[in-house]
């Protein structure tokens, strides 16, 4: 009976093993994502790195899938952090929140003295900036 006990705790501990090293590298392959949509985007990715916030199941194609949220930080200007988040299923980017620059007022102006863009975007006017949010 022992040997059958050690046998099951090797096996637990080698899926233990797995399981780490899986999610090592789809947070390896996260990061790279992360740097690819913020030189994209024009943000820098603060401290070159992300976090694992979360893990939920999605239906993809009528399949249930494991979609991860890893969050991080980037910088709009270099004296700022905002927080982004990505969610990837697989290898692959599902989606992705980066934050918004906002305008100066008369950066502002000149923005919606521009021509009406065509096709379905709608323009929405800037969140006022609050600093009392909780970190």
């Amino acid at each position: 009976m022992s040997d059958l006990s050690n046998l099951l705790l090797l096996l637990a501990l080698g899926a233990i093993v797995g399981l780490w090293l899986k999610l090592s590298v789809a947070r390896e392959r996260a990061v790279q994502e992360a740097r690819q949509q913020c030189q994209r985007h024009g943000l820098q990715l603060l401290d070159e790195t992300v976090g694992l916030r979360g893990v939920r199941l999605r239906r993809v194609n009528g399949l249930r899938m494991i979609e991860r949220c890893y969050g991080f930080e980037v910088s709009i200007d270099g004296h700022d952090r905002e927080p982004g988040r990505l969610w990837m299923i697989g290898n692959a980017l599902s989606s992705l929140s980066l934050p918004t620059i906002e305008l100066l007022p008369h950066e502002e102006a000149a923005a919606r003295a521009l021509p009406a863009p065509t096709g379905n975007v709608v323009r929405l006017r800037p969140r006022p900036r609050t600093d009392d949010r909780l970190n």
